[in-house]
């Protein structure tokens, strides 16, 4: 197996990863500011039942990226084995790309209603993983 072959997959799926850890330190941030911010204003924080708006962006971003984590790296890889290294390193940088602009277009603070220009984000990564299910099905079909 010659592992240059799948370049492109493995840096999508490096850089996916520190898309997500980046989500992961941005709720640290969050916590601690919140947390600060509670404290100067006399009040407990509380982290998972105080519904603090920033709080509540913070966990959707990287919670709604951890939930089509599986299924998003399993079909890359299975698209880059058996369809395409390149269509599966273009794809997943689209996908890639279509996460890490997810806090920007969800915004900082979150409430009960949820910005629609999210769907952004969520239609590319929906459509890049019915590609990759379309392409996956043809090459056996």
């Amino acid at each position: 197996m010659d592992v240059s072959e799948y370049k492109g997959p493995i840096i999508v799926t490096v850089i996916y990863c520190l898309v997500y850890y980046g989500f992961l330190l941005n709720i640290m941030r969050t916590r601690i500011s919140c947390h600060k911010k509670y404290q100067r204003e006399g009040k407990k924080f509380d982290r998972y039942f105080g519904q603090d708006r920033n709080m509540l962006a913070a966990d959707r971003i990287q919670l709604n990226m951890l939930e089509q984590m599986p299924i998003f790296l399993v079909l890359l890889w299975l698209q880059a084995v058996f369809v395409s290294t390149e269509g599966a390193t273009m794809l997943g940088g689209i996908y890639t790309g279509s996460r890490a602009a997810y806090p920007f277009l969800i915004g900082g603070r979150m409430g009960k209603d949820i910005p629609m220009r999210i769907l952004i984000s969520t239609m590319i990564g929906y459509g890049v993983i019915f590609w990759f299910m379309f392409n996956l099905v043809m090459k056996v079909v």
